[in-house]
């Protein structure tokens, strides 16, 4: 590994169909869109990101193990769905020292009631949500700081 700060970005479950899910709430970036700017922006912030989507909450858990184990500087992480049903993410962001932001495309508070809890934004650092595509680019600036 270089000696460039590391960060995750780990996306969850629906996320691999951005751009033609609900684009009414989520937009027209593809994730691979997302994630070309913020290859851009990590290299202009100094920073070495690590992209990842899974619709599979244990490759989720494995993978902020995996951020602990390699020393990574941050995490932002976009959970989807399991956002509010993951115990279990909830207790692997607890676990380990790696500094979590929550990221979400549309503003959780703004919409369906079930919507309103969030078991990672009990234990994340920090949560930045309701800017569309540009919530992780604020979010990687967050995280450069830290």
């Amino acid at each position: 590994m270089s000696d460039t700060a590391l960060v995750y970005i780990l996306n969850g479950p629906n996320l691999n169909l951005l751009g033609t899910r609900e684009p009414e709430i989520y937009g027209t970036d593809t994730l691979d869109d997302i994630a070309g700017r913020l290859d851009d922006q990590a290299q202009a912030l100094g920073l070495e990101i690590d992209f990842r989507q899974s619709n599979h909450e244990g490759h989720l858990i494995d993978w902020l193990h995996e951020a602990q184990a390699v020393g990574a500087k941050a995490v932002l992480l976009n959970a989807g769905a399991y956002t509010h049903t993951s115990i279990a993410l909830h207790d692997a962001i607890k676990s380990i020292k790696v500094p979590v932001i929550e990221v979400h495309l549309s503003d959780p508070k703004k919409r369906e009631e079930f919507r309103h809890l969030s078991y990672v934004g009990m234990v994340a650092h920090s949560c930045i949500a309701g800017h569309g595509a540009k919530s992780y680019e604020l979010a990687l600036d967050v995280a450069a700081r830290l």
